[in-house]
């Protein structure tokens, strides 16, 4: 959804960019006004005495968040830039993406913009990091030391508890040594990081990074999740969908796991077929066209997961119709073999027709996955992201 800027976004050129600091604070924001001022002030008492910082407001509000940065920028004793959104492509993590991008110092420090992450932190994380020779320096409130006080009422805390356990365990080795995973507070060295492999989606930006991109070394300092200064949480149960969303794309990333992934939606595949099938024939139908017209359920079904759940960053590839007609057509082709399949277990082997239709879509799965990942999703040679371009405003308060 698109979102305009309620001034004039001036477009800063590469040498107005600041120059190089120790520290680089990327701190995505929607409708933070209220807390923004705040966090400038906080970030002035604590970090420019210990170490030269910038700061990188990502913004994606549809209030005025960036002319109350720019304003209150005008005190700070360091360089602060506003990257305001066009289009808020993969939301809080897309944000923290593009900070990454436009940062320039050796140590980025990604916090959120509601004063629950304590600045006076970030140069223990940047010093600890250095210290342990570590990659990333992880925030947790989960180890000796740390709270997570700041979480309102107990059904956010059975949540941000029962993600974590989520996480950890569909990933126990790339999350081995992270306590928690969910933590919105890191320091991350900008070499260990290619953010143009990242594929983010929704707020949970560190699972991303340990999940794809991992550093070598980690390591955690304890931290206090501190009362939101203002404002409302933008933890919502659409954001709980689409984290669940971005775990089950991490851990269909390889060939093999697309395979099970493929193979599992196929088995649920089976029920509105099979129901389909059922009913037809129940009226009467013959098998052949009752199996046919059947057939239409399962690959809608199976669509519609295996475009959610298993390809989800290979959709912009090709348009949503393009997809769809392919894989109709390669799973209505997939009827040329497996018709002749279900009359020889009918005829010869003796076998029901639900049995048999069972076991013709489990010969053919193997080639209906490779055509899938072939024909349907296979990134084309040349071809750049659509729609990225022109997407960013900059501006440097």
């Amino acid at each position: 959804m698109s979102q305009e800027s309620t001034v004039p976004a001036e477009v800063v050129e590469p040498a107005e960019i600041p120059e190089p600091g120790a520290v680089t604070l990327v701190v995505p924001t929607f409708n933070e006004s209220a807390n923004v001022r705040r966090l400038l002030h906080l970030i002035t008492e604590s970090v420019p005495a210990r170490l030269p910082c910038e700061v990188v407001f990502v913004d994606d509000s549809t209030d005025d968040t960036p002319e109350v940065i720019e304003k209150a920028a005008q005190d700070c004793p360091f360089p602060v830039t506003v990257l305001h959104r066009q289009e808020p492509v993969g939301g809080l993590g897309g944000a923290v993406v593009e900070g990454m991008k436009a940062a320039t110092s050796d140590w980025i420090v990604v916090m959120d913009g509601d004063c629950q992450h304590p600045p006076s932190l970030v140069p223990d994380l940047v010093a600890t990091g250095e210290r342990a020779g570590a990659g990333l320096v992880v925030a947790s409130r989960y180890i000796k030391g740390g709270s997570r006080a700041g979480l309102a009422g107990s059904y956010r805390v059975a949540v941000s508890r029962g993600a974590t356990w989520l996480a950890k365990g569909l990933f126990p080795r790339r999350l081995k040594g992270i306590s928690d995973p969910m933590s919105g507070f890191f320091a991350i060295r900008r070499s260990a990081v290619t953010a143009e492999v990242l594929q983010p989606l929704g707020y949970k930006i560190l699972l991303e990074l340990a999940v794809r991109s991992r550093p070598r070394t980690v390591t955690e300092v304890p931290f206090v999740f501190q009362d939101r200064f203002a404002g409302e949480s933008k933890s919502t149960a659409r954001e709980g969908l689409r984290f669940l969303r971005h775990l089950a794309g991490l851990r269909s990333a390889s060939p093999a796991a697309r395979m099970v992934g493929f193979g599992l939606i196929g088995l649920t595949g089976f029920l509105p077929n099979l129901l389909g099938l059922w009913a037809l024939t129940a009226l009467g139908m013959h098998y052949v066209p009752a199996e046919i017209l059947a057939n239409q359920l399962g690959v809608a079904w199976n669509f519609l997961f295996i475009e959610h759940l298993l390809f989800r960053e290979r959709r912009r590839h090709r348009r949503w119709w393009d997809r769809a007609g392919r894989f109709a057509l390669l799973a209505n082709a997939d009827l040329v073999l497996r018709i002749p399949l279900i009359a020889l277990f009918v005829h010869q082997l003796h076998l029901g027709v639900l049995s048999a239709t069972a076991l013709a879509l489990v010969t053919t799965f193997v080639l209906r996955f490779a055509g899938t990942e072939a024909l349907v999703y296979l990134p084309r040679r040349g071809r750049g992201t659509p729609g990225r371009d022109g997407r960013t405003a900059r501006r440097t308060a």
